[in-house]
């Protein structure tokens, strides 16, 4: 939604999920007809955001950006209904027009102003919002008026900063510009690369200047310093650093920090853990009398979760757990650090020695397949799970550094609000899932064989080297978890070709830690934003008759690269990789996918390669 000044104008549609992991705010979204910014969350109308209760993500996101943070919120929206001017068309997302400066489509105007210099003007479609554009006036009037397309390019910098391209600026070389001049951005060639685009100036003595002059090195020395401009928020902080040029649309413009978490069982049974979710809101009704309860229980915000089971059981339900928490009263008070690690209950629960049948979470343990009872502990069939993820922030230029999730806040993340925020946007998703854990003593044997203890200290120099050019502290996951990362990788690819679903939609969770209390897992996961979740066709391949073939078959390919011996040779301590024998064409995964940003990957720690025995796990 935009907010002229007639009031709010439903302009473009997005899902839910999408305002988290794509066109978060301070995004630029690609409309057919107009560019937009998503704006801070200081302009969202909460009226129609749902409250999300998720306690483990709620205190990871209190970690990181403070205490004032008190609810997990979706985005507001509303089901459409056949009125076109309905209260739903009013209900949205707050955007507003960006880049500023706009391009006459016609190709014997070009002019290019911003869209305040009254030389525009806003053609509103209510009835087909994907319709609504700016129009230029120099064909008169009606509606054959040339289409306003947003100018191609913008600069930003590292701390997250972005604003219009300073045109007038470049095109003058630094110089003032004449109060009547006029600019035109022409394309000249049909490549479209910036050298063949030019900016030009009605002022006399003012040549054609390239954009391909304002990219790179160059183009940092030729423009302007960054002067601290948030556009989603309005506001201009102090920067100095270099801008850079950046294409609208290019995929730098915006990378998401997010926190995820899977919702986990409170209970063995749906009626507790339904209660025990939303205790918050239950709990003032265990001081009151029960008559009175019962009445107020159907106007609770839960009621819809909890109404199949009847008030009756509802209630003994909460006096129940109210005098279970009264009992264990005298134990130390809860923190907001309390539960921030998010592995490990993650790990426990998908490990635990029974089963769960719970709306959120449906386990089911199942044989392991024969060839590789060696090394693979368990195999557990996820049926049904949840995963809810929280927007904190989002960086440009560079995307947020792959650190663990339970780490400080990633640097230079830009701000979602002008003031610390109270609330964060979320989604939710449901899915399903294979989860397999590794036998722990053969993997411990295997981390002090001197081999891998070799290789340990080549890829841990690498990643030395690549911490300390971007000026961040150095933080080895282990030895550990680039094994099961690459081996989530390798089984990844497999999948995709086995399931159904596109390798793009599996995605990875790898628990990995040595010592005391030591993990050793994976679990590959699909999930939609649709209420149902997803179809059944990863948890199929989970079968034992199933489950062997694919991993021999994932393991097989492993061991050649198309781009061997390049490959099973990189030595990455020479330009400072995070990964050893690793490539699109073996290991990389999508974006979606991969919870480190396709880092951390070795081949030759699982299966020997063209290199030889490296330390391979399974060799």
């Amino acid at each position: 939604m935009s907010t002229p000044s007639n009031g709010p104008l439903r302009v473009g549609e997005l899902r839910p999920s999408q305002l988290l992991h794509t066109y978060g705010v301070g995004s630029v979204a690609d409309l057919p007809n107009l560019s937009t910014m998503v704006l801070g969350l200081d302009h969202w109308d909460l009226v129609r955001a749902t409250a999300l209760t998720e306690d483990r993500l709620l205190a990871a996101v209190r970690r990181r950006l403070g205490p004032q943070v008190t609810t997990l919120r979706m985005p507001p929206q509303m089901q459409e209904t056949s009125d076109p001017f309905g209260e739903w068309t009013r209900v949205g997302v707050p955007v507003a027009l960006f880049p500023r400066w706009l391009r006459c489509s016609r190709e014997q105007c070009n002019q290019l102003s911003p869209a305040s210099s009254g030389l525009f003007e806003l053609e509103e479609h209510y009835f087909r919002p994907e319709n609504t554009r700016y129009v230029h006036t120099c064909f008169g009037a009606g509606g054959r008026r040339p289409t306003a397309v947003p100018a191609r390019f913008l600069i930003a910098c590292p701390a997250g900063h972005m604003d219009d391209f300073p045109w007038q600026y470049f095109v003058h070389r630094g110089a003032a510009a004449a109060a009547d001049c006029t600019l035109s951005l022409v394309e000249r060639g049909t490549t479209g690369e910036a050298a063949n685009i030019f900016v030009q100036c009605s002022c006399p003595n003012v040549g054609d200047r390239s954009m391909a002059e304002a990219m790179g090195k160059r183009g940092e020395r030729e423009l302007p310093a960054c002067r601290g401009h948030h556009p989603h928020l309005g506001t201009f902080d102090t920067c100095g650093e270099n801008v850079r040029t950046i294409a609208l649309g290019a995929t730098n413009s915006w990378f998401a920090s997010q926190l995820r978490v899977f919702s986990l069982p409170k209970a063995e049974e749906p009626l507790t853990q339904a209660v025990r979710e939303h205790w918050k809101s239950l709990s003032p009704l265990a001081a009151i009398p029960a008559e009175a309860a019962k009445v107020l229980l159907p106007t609770q915000a839960c009621w819809p979760e909890l109404e199949a089971y009847g008030a009756d059981k509802v209630w003994k339900a909460v006096t129940d757990e109210a005098a279970a928490l009264s009992q264990s009263a005298s134990s130390a008070p809860s923190s907001d650090d309390e539960g921030f690690d998010l592995a490990t209950p993650e790990w426990e629960a998908f490990t635990a020695p029974h089963q769960y049948n719970l709306p959120d979470f449906t386990t089911e343990p199942v044989a392991v397949p024969g060839t590789a009872a060696q090394w693979l502990e368990r195999v557990i069939l996820v049926h049904r799970l949840r995963e809810v993820s929280a927007l904190t922030g989002f960086t440009r230029i560079d995307a947020p550094e792959w650190m663990p999730q339970d780490d400080e806040p990633t640097a230079q993340a830009a701000p979602l609000t002008k003031e610390s925020p109270v609330w964060v946007p979320c989604a939710e998703l449901r899915g399903e899932g294979v989860f397999l854990a590794f036998r722990e003593k053969r993997l411990a044997d295997w981390e002090k064989r001197p081999e891998v203890v070799a290789r340990e200290k080549v890829l841990k120099a690498a990643h030395v080297t690549w911490c300390v050019a971007r000026g961040i502290e150095p933080q080895w996951p282990g030895i550990r978890y680039v094994l099961l990362h690459t081996f989530a990788h390798v089984l990844i690819r497999s999948f995709a070709l086995e399931c159904g679903y596109g390798a793009s939609g599996i995605a990875e969770r790898v628990y990995a830690r040595s010592g005391k209390n030591p993990m050793a897992g994976i679990l590959l996961y699909t999930a939609a934003p649709d209420s149902e979740g997803t179809l059944g066709g990863l948890v199929s391949l989970g079968h034992r008759d199933r489950l062997g073939p694919v991993i021999d078959q994932a393991l097989e390919e492993a061991r050649l690269c198309s781009s061997d011996p390049m490959c099973s040779e990189h030595d990455p301590r020479v330009h400072g990789r995070l990964h050893g024998a690793a490539c699109h064409a073996c290991l990389f995964a999508a974006e979606t996918s991969c919870e480190r940003g396709n880092h951390y990957l070795d081949r030759a720690l699982l299966i020997e390669t063209l290199a030889g025995d490296l330390g391979a796990f399974l060799s």
